[in-house]
């Protein structure tokens, strides 16, 4: 398992994923696209002919689902208007985004040679630039913290997750969280 690094002709941020890991990346883009287009969002009312002209037809209400809602958090928890108003804004460019960059990565790894059927021992090298550098972060963001909320994953627990058997499908997933985060990782300090 490598990370990212720099190329010091081009200033790009490579990194080299087994077949088994780009596809693995391109699963989790992939269902993140899913759960941000599923969940039907209730519209507000739309009165206001301003409003009507300009589309604000976003949802006002916090997302039924734990992922969503953690990933869309309510921005003003003592305010119930202004947070409505806050999430018909902004929520739907913010789920356009959040999908935009997930497909950003599966678009990035198909480009760069995965296929749908991968073939074991087939290497995937991906050469990002600093602007899409950033979009990987940002969806690696939004999968570590989709994970972490499946498995209520909380700070300082790291030796409950170290002493679940190899075999348990949480620790397995788990796994999947810290490689994320370690990839993520890496690209942050290409990008120092």
């Amino acid at each position: 398992m490598s990370g990212f690094r720099h190329h010091r002709r081009s200033g790009a941020s490579v990194a080299t994923f087994t077949a088994f890991e780009a596809d693995l990346l391109r699963s989790l883009a992939g269902q993140l696209i899913e759960l941000l287009r599923n969940e039907s969002a209730t519209a507000a009312v739309q009165g206001d002919p301003l409003e009507r002209l300009l589309d604000f037809s976003g949802p006002t209400t916090e997302p039924e689902d734990p992922v969503l809602a953690r990933l869309f958090p309510t921005a003003y928890p003592d305010d119930q208007e202004a947070a409505e108003d806050f999430r018909r804004f902004t929520e739907s460019g913010l789920r356009d985004g959040k999908a935009g960059a997930a497909a950003a990565i599966i678009d990035a790894l198909e480009e760069a040679g995965l296929t749908s059927e991968p073939e074991d021992g087939t290497f995937i090298d991906v050469e990002l630039d600093e602007e899409a550098a950033m979009t990987w972060m940002r969806s690696f963001t939004d999968m570590r913290l989709a994970i972490a909320t499946r498995l209520e994953v909380e700070e300082g627990d790291e030796d409950y997750w170290h002493s679940l058997p190899d075999d348990d499908p949480r620790a397995q997933v788990h796994d999947i969280y810290d490689w994320l985060g370690y990839l993520q990782e890496t690209l942050v300090h290409v990008l120092d």
